[in-house]
């Protein structure tokens, strides 16, 4: 009887700014223009890839996934984002949050496993020169990105599956912008420790696993470079994975940055910190995916030879 009374929860309501409607449309222009650098910078680094022969090798087969899992990323929550700061009242169906968290889930995890990836890819070539061809093969490389897509999405799948089976009964409001797995979990009328049990499990194997094993290659990778007797050989050997390395830093930085900071105990202070974690969740899907192309443009010669050769190749076209 007292499951019959209770009322089945249908949509959410997604609280966004709704309590600083000052900083609604500031925000949207602002979060607009980087989703647009996004689409556009990701997009430009997709095209040389595939347009470029020279950039036919593995390391840029990694990074073109790499782009267009960050437009995947960004495309499954920021549209969302950007109607909330223009909705007085933000929306969104049961089923629609479903797919909006098993999107997101999914491109998270496949991009902790590709930049291990591309670590492995990176080590081997600094490592292990002259088995490079034969180790990161056409035959080897493209399976290695297909399995990070699809242990990513089977992780999600998991996830998703165990938090939509909840009962959710009560409150239906979510503190955030999106359908956050944590903050949509925090609503159900049921015990959730299976769920959290199951995310700390994925969390050891998508976020711990992959840095460990990115420390250790970089470890090796350092070694070998150290060995190297000439400085010019040194920078040469380092410029290669400069770019992945800075782009590890951000990415697994901003995470622990989140997930390390303490939380506030004083109830004005919370309310703050709850705006502040929303705040920083929601920059930290732009920032990362934006910074991602401008990074590989400046600190990878090729990229930078292969983006002017396309912008030179559009301008001729257009004369």
């Amino acid at each position: 009887m007292e499951v019959a009374n209770q009322s089945i929860v249908a949509e959410f309501v997604l609280l966004g700014l709704s309590d600083q409607p000052m900083l609604e449309k500031t925000f949207f222009v602002l979060i607009l223009t980087m989703y647009l650098v996004i689409l556009m910078g990701n997009g430009v680094l997709i095209l040389v890839t595939i347009l470029d022969s020279h950039l036919h090798t593995p390391m840029y087969f990694f990074l073109g996934n790499l782009s267009f899992l960050d437009i995947c990323y960004t495309t499954s929550s920021i549209p969302l984002v950007l109607d909330g700061f223009l909705t007085p009242r933000k929306i969104i169906s049961f089923s629609g949050c479903a797919v909006q968290m098993f999107l997101s889930f999914a491109m998270g995890a496949t991009e902790c496993v590709l930049l291990s990836m591309m670590a492995f890819d990176r080590y081997v070539a600094i490592c292990n020169p002259l088995h490079y061809p034969m180790v990161m093969s056409k035959a080897v490389y493209v399976p290695m990105a297909i399995s990070s897509w699809v242990a990513g999405g089977a992780n999600s799948l998991v996830q998703i599956s165990l938090a939509v089976q909840l009962p959710f009964c009560g409150d239906n409001v979510i503190n955030h912008f999106t359908c956050e797995i944590l903050a949509v979990l925090k609503l159900a009328c049921a015990d959730i420790s299976i769920n959290v049990i199951s995310m700390g499990v994925a969390n050891v194997i998508f976020l711990g696993a992959p840095v460990l094993f990115i420390f250790v290659s970089y470890v090796f990778i350092l070694t070998t470079i150290l060995r190297i007797p000439s400085a010019e050989g040194r920078k040469k050997a380092f410029s290669t994975c400069s770019a992945h390395l800075t782009v590890v830093v951000i990415f697994y930085g901003t995470i622990l940055f989140m997930y390390a900071k303490p939380k506030s105990k004083d109830p004005l202070g919370a309310d703050k910190q709850n705006l502040s974690d929303k705040l920083i969740s929601l920059f930290y899907g732009v920032l990362t995916p934006m910074l991602n192309p401008i990074i590989y443009s400046l600190r990878n010669k090729d990229v930078k030879i292969a983006v002017k050769n396309l912008v030179n190749q559009k301008c001729f076209t257009q004369q």
